[in-house]
């Protein structure tokens, strides 16, 4: 056994048996190594190192709930690397469904899709009745990040949503308007957001 098996694992063994000193230095400890060790993996995984913190401090949280879990007569480190590895595993598949949903659009971009179009077979109705076009919800987002100049984020506090569904109405509201400059399309016609 290593030196630091033996010193966490003891120190589990004081913290189950009510030593609630013992339990603030282990955390204590646990979290500084943690904060090292997974800020190196998440760097390996190409995920930015801001997450440390967060999955160090659900990890420590996991470690909390699951103690009365751990088998004393088995090692620590292992049952610990479980937690890490599976907090991590969150982080990665949070990370891959937020990356699915988001839409980075900047205000130029927003202004490339309301701006009238130089085709001749495309027209754009005027703001007021393409901006009616969009859901309650839609016209906010819209209103908030192109005509007042908010950023997602303060969109969303304001809101009170996160920042992925506001990017996900903004985009399906930009669908909304570029049809709606597009009759062709019947889009607009058919009622779809």
């Amino acid at each position: 056994m290593t030196p630091r098996e033996d010193t966490w694992a003891d120190a589990m063994r004081a913290a189950r048996g009510g030593n609630t000193g013992a339990y603030e230095a282990l955390l204590e400890d646990i979290g500084r190594t943690l904060r090292v060790l997974v800020g190196r993996r998440l760097s390996r995984l190409g995920m930015g190192t801001d997450q440390t913190e967060d999955i160090v401090q659900e990890a420590l949280l996991g470690l909390h709930m699951m103690r009365d879990r751990w088998d004393d007569s088995r090692p620590f480190l292992p049952w610990l690397h479980a937690i890490v590895r599976y907090k991590i595993g969150d982080a990665m598949r949070k990370r891959s469904r937020e990356a699915r949903h988001r839409c980075d659009l900047t205000l130029d971009e927003l202004s490339d899709v309301i701006a009238a179009p130089d085709q001749g077979d495309r027209h754009m109705p005027d703001m007021d009745r393409a901006l009616a076009s969009l859901s309650s919800g839609q016209r906010d987002v819209v209103s908030s990040l192109a005509i007042e100049g908010q950023s997602v984020r303060e969109t969303a506090e304001r809101l009170k949503t996160s920042e992925g569904a506001v990017r996900v109405t903004l985009h399906r509201a930009l669908q909304r308007l570029t049809a709606f400059a597009d009759p062709a399309s019947g889009y607009a016609r058919k009622g779809k957001s």
